[in-house]
């Protein structure tokens, strides 16, 4: 489907939108920057409230708390697992936050609201973080979470319907997964991807990462450039799918819908791996939204509803 080149205008921009951007920006320029502070400071700032977003809301009344076991040597990994009434195919969720930041506990009523509406279980993963455990850590957790899941879904959830997704970081980790899924152990069942504002090439080759970063307000690149840095700290080549699935061999993959703002500098990544995710023959929407920056549907917007409204729809058209 071709692009409409009229969603990219500033006119295509609701005024409630503007006017959420500009506190944005007035909010987070108060703050310091993600790389000025250690990373254990940001994330206890994060839980705190600090910045653009309110406190997380636990729901720890309706969630169970479970691990799975690593890969190989690796420790257990912690999955946080929502389960509505009924369940009709379940999300494995991957968390963002530069694969350095974030929990799988931060997310719980967004994750409760996807579980409730698209009558899906959501296990999300508590993936290791960066610089504390560095690549391959995160994606190793994740494949683990993966595998655990394809064998323990029948009995624990009553269906095969299996989805995947992620925001941001998790979105990479996301597409990693799948790629590692389909090449180490041949599993090419998934039934969709919620893949949202995903970072899929970090070698430096992506334009928005330059021209958008230089000037956002939610993740510059400065802020992306460290990072990669946190995450990929031993020479590795960056231009791997491992690393960078944009460069990996994308056939039989699921239906995926790609998620991202105008305002985002992941913006190229999400516009380069639909339609690589299409060429390779796998069914692929790209959803763009005028005007939202990065992480835009964590807000309380017109925008926000409607992109997690159409990720919800998503969802239950590929487990129908």
């Amino acid at each position: 489907m071709e692009l409409d080149p009229n969603l990219f205008r500033d006119s295509a921009v609701s005024t409630e939108q503007k006017e959420e951007n500009k506190k944005t920006a007035q909010s987070l320029a108060q703050q310091p920057k993600t790389y000025e502070l250690p990373p254990s400071e940001t994330r206890r700032r994060r839980v705190e409230g600090h910045g653009r977003q309110s406190p997380p809301v636990f729901l720890n009344d309706i969630v169970e708390q479970i691990s799975c076991p690593g890969l190989d040597e690796d420790p257990d990994v912690g999955l946080r697992i929502f389960k509505p009434d009924k369940i009709s195919g379940v999300l494995l969720w991957l968390h963002g936050g530069g694969w350095v930041l974030g929990r799988a506990d931060l997310q719980d009523e967004a994750l409760w609201k996807i579980a409730q509406e698209a009558e899906v279980a959501v296990v999300s993963v508590d993936y290791r973080l960066a610089p504390e455990y560095p690549y391959p850590a995160g994606p190793n957790d994740c494949e683990a979470a993966a595998l655990w899941l394809i064998e323990n879904a029948p009995m624990k959830f009553g269906t095969e319907n299996l989805c995947i997704g992620g925001g941001s970081a998790g979105g990479h980790l996301a597409a990693v997964t799948l790629l590692r899924m389909r090449d180490k152990h041949s599993y090419t069942h998934w039934k969709g991807a919620d893949m949202v504002y995903g970072a899929y090439e970090l070698s430096g080759a992506i334009p928005s990462q330059r021209y958008i970063g230089g000037s956002s307000p939610i993740i510059d690149t400065d802020t992306m450039n460290w990072f990669y840095d946190q995450f990929l700290q031993n020479g590795e080549d960056r231009t791997d799918p491992d690393i960078s699935p944009l460069n990996g061999k994308l056939d039989n993959l699921p239906p995926a819908l790609f998620t991202v703002g105008t305002l985002d500098p992941l913006l190229d990544d999400s516009l380069f791996m639909h339609s690589r995710w299409r060429a390779a023959g796998n069914p692929s929407e790209i959803a763009i939204y005028p005007g939202g920056l990065h992480a835009f549907n964590n807000g309380d917007t017109e925008l926000a509803r409607t992109a997690n409204d159409r990720r919800i729809e998503a969802i239950r058209s590929w487990i129908a």
